[in-house]
């Protein structure tokens, strides 16, 4: 039995291809819009002066005016908070905490979480506000 074996002409169609790109390229940029950081709505206190942290090696305690406290944006106990900063402390005495509270937080919500930075005696703690 022969085989025969003929050349043929192999096509790629190319005219889907531009689609494909397209639907690629808004995949991509949906994916870019996605932010990854939960945050709390607040209103941030005004101040004079401020100073640019970078935010990459950040742990951040959010206080709303009822004071709730939030943990990187999940909702959180002072316990739970005490717990973390130590953590944090003792695998990495550099990272910064940002205390974000709201504008017309009491402070006696502020307070707890303070006297915890404190008890710690945690040297890197910056407090966020809405630069004026």
């Amino acid at each position: 039995m022969r085989i025969r074996r003929g050349r043929k002409n192999i096509v790629v169609p190319t005219n889907a291809m531009s689609d494909v790109a397209f639907l690629l390229l808004i995949f991509i940029m949906l994916l870019a819009l996605i932010n990854y950081r939960r945050e709390v709505k607040i209103e941030y206190p005004e101040a004079e002066s401020a100073k640019k942290t970078s935010a990459e090696k950040n742990l951040e305690i959010w206080i709303d005016s009822a004071g709730g406290l939030y943990l990187d944006g999940v909702p959180a106990e002072l316990g739970r908070i005490e717990d973390a900063l130590i953590d944090v402390y003792h695998r990495s005495p550099d990272t910064r905490v940002h205390v974000i509270a709201d504008r017309d937080t009491p402070f006696r919500h502020i307070r707890g979480v303070l006297d915890i930075l404190q008890l710690i005696q945690y040297r890197v703690v910056s407090f966020v506000v809405k630069d004026a």
